[in-house]
């Protein structure tokens, strides 16, 4: 019963992560009708950006949740920048065009992002400091929790629930 418990909550968090990019893919389809294939593009910057400024900005000696969360800000501002360019240069002019040439500058974009990720960062993975990430765990049902996993699980349900209530009230 352990087992099952612990690929449980295994599968709701890399499910909530799923959800939350898929809401993206169908946010974007839905006002643009267009399948956004630099989605997962954006995302991949957004993450590299958060580590370039938490360590080549050295902020590692400040108080890592307020870091967190003011990193967290102004990375989302930068991908909206970015987004909002991205629709501008690649999106905006083909609109009333056939939906192929749209597509197709979609996938433009994502094998530019893809490219530029890999001229700057270089074609290997990085990982984020351990200082950053929470080294807690939570007992439940008898199986000792990452923290982690319980941040992924509940800041998808939260943004979720957050992009609900916007839908609703706008």
């Amino acid at each position: 019963m352990e087992q099952f418990f612990q690929q449980l909550l295994n599968g709701l968090a890399v499910g909530g992560i799923y959800a939350l990019v898929a809401l993206g893919y169908t946010m974007v389809y839905g006002v643009l009708k267009l399948i956004n294939f630099a989605h997962g593009d954006l995302f991949t910057i957004g993450a590299y950006l958060g580590l370039t400024l938490l360590v080549s900005c050295n902020l590692a000696g400040v108080l890592p949740p307020v870091v967190a969360v003011l990193a967290a800000a102004w990375v989302a501002i930068m991908v909206a920048i970015i987004g909002c360019l991205l629709e501008r240069a690649a999106y905006r002019p083909l609109r009333k065009a056939g939906r192929l040439s749209a597509v197709v500058s979609a996938l433009g974009a994502s094998i530019f992002f893809q490219n530029a990720v890999m001229l700057v960062y270089g074609a290997r993975f990085y990982v984020y400091p351990d200082w950053l990430r929470p080294d807690f765990t939570v007992d439940l049902f008898g199986i000792a929790v990452p923290g982690v996993r319980l941040m992924v699980i509940a800041a998808s349900v939260i943004l979720m629930l957050a992009l609900w209530a916007f839908i609703q009230r706008t």
